[in-house]
C-alpha cells in the first residue's frame, strides 16, 4: 500500500539469496519453490488504507444497499439488515479489492498484465476490471471451478485455464506462470490492496445502519473480515464482527484455535467460494485481535439459507453468499435475537443446475417434499384410492413408479413409490395418517442423507 522504502530493499537483497524472485510495487511478491507469498511492505492495512481505497474504487464499483429485511428479520428473531454485494456487476464483493490493487500497479506492471488462481469470484472481478482498465489478465481456475463462472471470465477477455482439484493446486500453476512469463501475481485474499478494498464494504455498512450491534461475514481466506473489522472497530468497537465458514472448510475457526494459520481442508462443500484450505497469513495476523467470534455451518443449512433468500428476498445468492443466514438457521447465532445485525451476502454466481439441485435439497430439508414407498391393491381401483386420498388431504403428486418384479409374495399388491409435495411436517404427518386409515401400508420413507 506503501511506496518502496529501505527496509524493503534490504528485505529484497537477503531473500535474494535464497534465489527468490522480488517485485517492488504496491507489494512485493515472493516467488519460491512454487510457492507464492504476497508481502506488504508495511506489516498492516491501516484504516487509512482503507479510506483511499474506498475513494479510489468508488467510481467504479456499485454502492450496494443494506435495507431492512422485514422476512429475514422474522425468520431470525433479529432485526436484519442485508449487505447485497451479489448485485456487483461480476455477482460478489470482489470487485473491490481487484480495482484497488489494479489502480495500484504502476504503467509497466499493467502493461505485462497481471495473474491469479481463483475458484471464480475473485477471478471475474479482474477479468471485469481489467478490460475496464485495459490490463491484461490470466485466471488459472482448479478444474472443478463452477461453469458460470469460467464461461464469464472468458466474456469479460481473460485468459482462462484450468489446472488441479483445488485452489492450491491451481495457484502453484498460476506461480510458474507468473514466473515464466513476468506477470504480477494478485492474491485473492491475502493481498494488501485487496484486503483494504474489501474492507470498504465495512465503512458503507456503519454509514449506512444506524445503531447496529452486529456484522455477520463469510470467510474463506479471511481477506474479507479482516479488512471489514478493521474499519468497523475504528468507527464503532462496540459492533461485533462475527465470521461463518462451512463445516467443512474451517479455515479461520481452525486458526484461532491454532494461533497460526493451519490447513482446514475437510471436503468439498456447496459454499465453494469459502473452499480455502488455509487463511492467509496477514489476514489471520489483521483478523485475529477485532474478530469477535467465528461459528461454523452445515451444508443443510447452506442449502436451507440460498432457498429462504430466493423465496423471501426474492434475490440468487450462492453458498458463501447465504452462510450467514445459515449461521442463524442452525441456531449459533442465538446471542443476537433481539439485535439489529447486518449480514454480507457476498456473492450470487451460483451455476443454474445447481441451484436446481439446491432448491430441491432445501425443499427436501423443509419437510415440503416427501417421498415414501407404498403397498397398494393391483386390483383395479387401488392406486385411484392411493391418488385420491393424497388429494383429499391436500398434497400434491409430483411421481408416482409402480414396482411389480421386486415387490413382496402377495402378488395381488405391487408397491409403488410417491414423490409429492406437502406445506410442512404437519402436513406429511396428516397424510401418513389418511394412508394408514385407508388400509395402506407404507413400508419405507426416503429422507436426505446426513451431512
Amino acid at each position: 500500500m506503501t511506496q518502496s522504502s529501505p527496509s524493503a530493499t534490504r528485505c529484497a537483497r537477503r531473500v535474494q539469496k535464497f534465489d527468490i524472485r522480488v517485485e517492488l510495487d504496491s507489494h512485493v511478491a515472493l516467488h519460491a519453490k512454487g510457492d507464492f507469498v504476497s508481502v506488504s511492505i508495511a506489516s498492516d492495512v491501516s484504516y487509512a488504507d482503507i479510506v483511499a481505497a474506498h475513494a479510489r474504487i468508488e467510481s467504479g464499483i456499485i454502492r450496494t444497499s443494506c435495507q431492512e429485511s422485514a422476512a429475514l428479520s422474522e425468520l431470525c428473531g433479529a432485526t436484519i439488515f442485508c449487505k447485497t454485494e451479489y448485485l456487483q456487476r461480476t455477482g460478489s464483493f470482489k470487485e473491490r479489492g481487484a480495482r484497488n490493487a489494479l489502480l495500484l500497479l504502476d504503467p509497466a506492471t499493467r502493461k505485462r498484465g497481471v495473474i491469479a488462481a481463483s475458484a471464480g469470484n475473485h477471478a471475474l472481478a479482474l477479468a471485469y476490471h481489467g478490460r475496464e482498465l485495459g490490463i491484461p489478465i490470466t485466471v488459472v481456475m482448479p478444474k472443478g471451478a463452477p461453469l458460470v463462472k469460467q464461461t464469464r471470465c472468458h466474456a469479460f477477455g481473460a485468459k482462462v485455464l484450468l489446472h488441479g482439484q483445488n485452489i492450491a493446486e491451481a495457484k502453484v500453476k498460476a506461480d510458474e506462470i507468473a514466473t515464466a512469463e513476468k506477470l504480477t501475481y494478485i492474491h485473492g485474499f491475502n493481498d494488501a490492496a485487496i484486503i483494504a478494498g474489501a474492507g470498504s464494504i465495512g465503512l458503507e455498512i456503519i454509514e449506512q445502519v444506524k445503531n447496529l450491534d452486529a456484522i455477520v461475514v463469510p470467510v474463506g481466506g479471511a481477506g474479507l473480515i479482516a479488512g471489514l473489522a478493521i474499519a468497523v472497530k475504528e468507527k464503532n468497537p462496540r459492533v461485533k464482527v462475527i465470521g461463518v465458514e462451512p463445516e467443512r472448510c474451517p479455515s479461520l475457526h481452525n486458526a484461532m484455535q491454532a494461533g497460526q494459520p493451519v490447513d482446514a481442508w475437510h471436503g468439498a462443500t456447496l459454499a465453494d467460494g469459502l473452499a480455502v484450505p488455509q487463511v492467509g497469513d496477514r489476514a489471520f495476523a489483521l483478523a485475529r485481535e477485532r474478530v469477535d467470534e467465528v461459528v461454523t455451518v452445515r451444508e443443510e443449512h447452506i442449502a436451507l439459507a440460498i432457498l429462504r433468500i430466493l423465496e423471501l428476498e426474492k434475490g440468487v445468492v450462492e453458498g458463501a453468499g447465504a452462510v450467514g443466514l445459515a449461521a442463524f438457521l442452525a441456531g449459533k447465532l442465538n446471542s443476537l435475537h433481539g439485535k439489529r445485525v447486518a449480514i454480507v451476502l457476498c456473492g450470487g454466481n451460483i451455476d443454474p443446475m445447481m441451484l436446481t439441485r439446491v432448491i430441491e435439497r432445501g425443499v427436501v430439508l423443509d419437510e415440503r417434499m416427501a417421498q415414501f414407498t407404498a403397498v397398494i391393491s393391483d386390483r383395479p381401483g387401488g392406486l385411484a384410492e392411493l391418488a385420491a386420498t393424497i388429494a383429499q388431504v391436500g398434497a400434491s403428486v409430483k411421481q408416482i413408479e409402480h414396482d411389480r418384479a421386486f415387490g413382496g409374495a402377495d402378488v395381488s399388491t405391487v408397491m409403488v413409490k410417491c414423490t409429492l409435495e406437502v406445506r410442512d411436517g404437519d402436513h406429511l404427518s396428516q397424510l401418513r395418517a389418511a394412508l394408514v386409515a385407508k388400509g395402506i401400508r407404507i413400508i419405507s420413507e426416503s429422507r436426505p442423507l446426513e451431512d
